[in-house]
């Protein structure tokens, strides 16, 4: 359920581009836990309030910083897909459709281009996307194993801008994380902030 309404800009619009985990998904609440649970495999209490900060980063970025700030030498690659794992095998089932969101992309996908861009890896996302049942709806998908740089970099919305064939000032953003908000800006793109 969202805290506030949506304040949506003036502009001249042709596509929407949706934040995936927090904005039209309830599922960060089961990314953390599936975060805490496969770092202290590796010895470490994870601090969840560190994934929250970190929401919207590719998972392999979020091993970097962890290596960072705890000292470790751990393989960001490996650990982000045994992440993965974990959560498609156990908290697939608690991803839950944000209603207000899910309206809200159905009823824009009527008149506007849709795209979700996400931190996530792509069988993460197409599986939550099927979840909430808007697959058919969503015309660009970019995901963590399709960029070089994530958020806070410009290039996932600016690579969706580009599959879908809109200018980049043309498209709106609706994002949750302050990452994916900067990354809205420094794709020169208007943005919305959802919060749930």
């Amino acid at each position: 359920m969202l805290k506030k309404p949506l304040r949506i800009p003036l502009g001249p619009f042709e596509a929407y581009l949706y934040d995936c985990d927090g904005t039209i998904a309830e599922s960060m609440s089961a990314h953390v836990e599936a975060w805490v649970e496969e770092m202290a495999v590796h010895g470490l209490t994870l601090d969840p309030k560190l994934i929250y900060e970190l929401a919207g980063m590719p998972a392999t970025k979020t091993v970097e910083v962890m290596n960072q700030r705890y000292g470790l030498n751990l393989d960001p690659e490996t650990v982000a897909k045994a992440k993965e794992e974990r959560f498609f095998q156990h908290f697939m089932h608690r991803v839950e459709p944000i209603p207000e969101m899910i309206e809200h992309l159905r009823e824009s996908a009527k008149t506007m281009k849709i795209a979700v861009v996400s931190g996530g890896r792509t069988r993460i996302v197409k599986a939550t996307l099927k979840i909430l049942g808007i697959e058919s709806l969503v015309q660009a998908l970019v995901c963590a194993e399709d960029v070089k740089h994530g958020k806070p970099d410009p290039e996932p919305f600016l690579m969706a801008a580009e599959k879908l064939g809109v200018h980049p000032l043309k498209c709106l953003v609706f994002e949750d994380a302050d990452l994916g908000i900067r990354s809205a800006e420094n794709a020169g793109m208007k943005w919305v902030r959802v919060e749930t």
